[in-house]
């Protein structure tokens, strides 16, 4: 591997200004910086673990094709080693240089979409994100947006009627940053030098890596550093766990690692592409794997978050792992120059322990496309649907041959041991056997051999093995029925 140059200061513009940092915590957020260095006060603290939006602002960032997106992000759980060449925009900067209202800061207004007013920044930067990218948004898209926007005041239908009524007050054409987008992706490209960031020493370090080659160097040279990619996860180490991530590794910006390709009936997702960009192609290729992304925290923590980060996390609750066992995935884990694929399913040893040597990283997952007659669904158990953290999560994969016979069932649940895990001795029951509801209920019995589940405060054990139970039981009566499965809606319930 090549050398690089070192750089030992983070550059990126908040707002208009060119910010340059050369003394920076591995742990310092990007909300305490804001509130407290640089006095912008209408970003928020609401929860801390990216579960408000209080905290919501803009990040631009540009594109491996050199366009440059806004995303609503938490800057809560942002730490700021990920903004080097990026474009921070916080509320303070919405409005126009005139002092007139932006659009959206205009339709909350006029439709009282404000009231406490705590969270009203941030909402204005989710809507202000959305109408960057859609100006005549449906209702289901301003309430995907708006997942990740808490208000106490539980005053959301007027929210969602200024968020109908933004174009009206003008349109994007006008808007700053779209007028300004030509001026901004240069100077965001003059921030390029291609120099890897290194600031601090020993056990305050933070590195941003020039590139994936300069990553894996890194790496291997200091395998105990902690790597952040999306910091979804690794914020709330932070804020509620008051864990040190020292040294830090910040790889969000490492276009390498972002690709998407779909070849020969496999779809190949870099490890740090994020789920809002994976969602178009898992949902054309895989419509169960797309609709479960859009529950996964909300949007900001989908703008962040990504897919190889939720594997290598290992949690046994991440959303992702099940579905991809069930479907046959496997990863690819890179240490230097060195590269070996496994099973994904192999991937997940215990608690806490993967099967990654130190200084490895994974690097890519490959993701098998079921074909036209096999079965695939995917059950997430939430206490409430959108936003919340999984009680357990069952995926399940089914072929059968022309009689009704399974000739093939892959079943994976997240949530109901220490690691996402296979249920063989339910598989087993079913294997070879009629598609019907007698082969079902005895295979029900067979949940026990597989999983042992934990009481926690988002279930009880008992609940976890009903409810597991219950989801084989549901994927049976939805395979074997012509009827569109139920699906209730906010407007049906209300």
């Amino acid at each position: 591997m090549t050398s690089v140059a070192i750089r030992s200061q983070l550059r990126f513009i908040l707002n208009g200004e060119d910010i340059v940092l050369a003394d920076v915590k591995p742990s310092q957020t990007l909300l305490d910086w804001l509130r407290l260095a640089r006095s912008l006060k209408g970003t928020k603290e609401g929860c801390a673990e990216g579960d408000c939006g209080a905290c919501t602002v803009l990040v631009g960032r540009l594109t491996p094709t050199d366009g440059l997106v806004y995303e609503s992000v938490n800057a809560c759980i942002r730490f700021l080693g990920s903004l080097d060449g990026c474009h921070v925009v916080t509320i303070e900067h919405v409005a126009g240089k005139d002092d007139h209202l932006h659009p959206v800061q205009q339709a909350m207004v006029d439709f009282h979409g404000s009231q406490c007013g705590f969270c009203t920044p941030g909402f204005v930067m989710s809507l202000y994100g959305l109408w960057m990218q859609t100006p005549n948004p449906s209702d289901r898209q301003i309430e995907i947006a708006l997942q990740g926007n808490l208000c106490r005041c539980t005053g959301y239908e007027p929210i969602l009627r200024a968020a109908r009524a933004i174009s009206n007050y003008g349109g994007t054409e006008r808007d700053p940053l779209l007028i300004e987008r030509a001026a901004m992706i240069a100077r965001l490209k003059a921030l390029r030098d291609g120099a890897r960031v290194e600031i601090g020493e020993g056990r305050d370090r933070l590195v941003v890596p020039a590139d994936l080659d300069d990553f894996a160097s890194v790496l291997d040279a200091s395998p105990g550093a902690t790597v952040v990619s999306g910091s979804t996860d690794v914020g709330l180490w932070v804020t509620k766990h008051m864990r040190d991530i020292s040294p830090a590794i910040f790889i969000a910006s490492l276009s390498e690692l972002k690709s998407i390709a779909v070849e020969n009936g496999v779809i190949t997702i870099g490890a740090g592409v994020t789920y809002a960009e994976a969602i178009a192609t898992l949902s054309q290729h895989i419509p169960a794997l797309g609709a479960l992304v859009n529950r996964i925290g909300g949007q900001q923590v989908r703008n962040m978050g990504t897919i190889g980060g939720n594997i290598a996390n290992g949690s046994p609750i991440g959303d992702t792992p099940p579905p991809l066992i069930a479907l046959g995935a496997s990863v690819t884990l890179r240490k230097g120059a060195v590269r070996r694929t496994i099973v994904l399913a192999d991937f997940f040893i215990a608690y806490g322990k993967q099967d990654r040597q130190a200084g490895e990283f994974v690097e890519a997952v490959h993701v098998p496309i079921p074909s036209a007659n096999e079965k695939f669904a995917i059950y997430k158990v939430t206490k409430r649907r959108d936003e919340d953290i999984t009680a357990t999560l069952g995926a399940f994969r089914l072929s059968l041959d022309a009689g009704g016979m399974v000739t093939a069932i892959n079943i994976a649940y997240g949530g109901m041991a220490a690691t996402p895990k296979r249920a063989f001795a339910v598989e087993a029951a079913l294997l070879g056997k009629p598609w019907s509801e007698e082969t079902v209920a005895a295979a029900m019995e067979k949940y026990a051999e597989d999983y042992s589940p934990l009481t926690d405060m988002r279930a009880t054990a008992d609940y976890r093995a009903l409810a597991a139970k219950n989801l084989l039981l549901r994927f049976y009566l939805e395979t074997t029925s012509s009827a569109a499965p139920a699906q209730v809606s906010r407007y049906e319930a209300a």
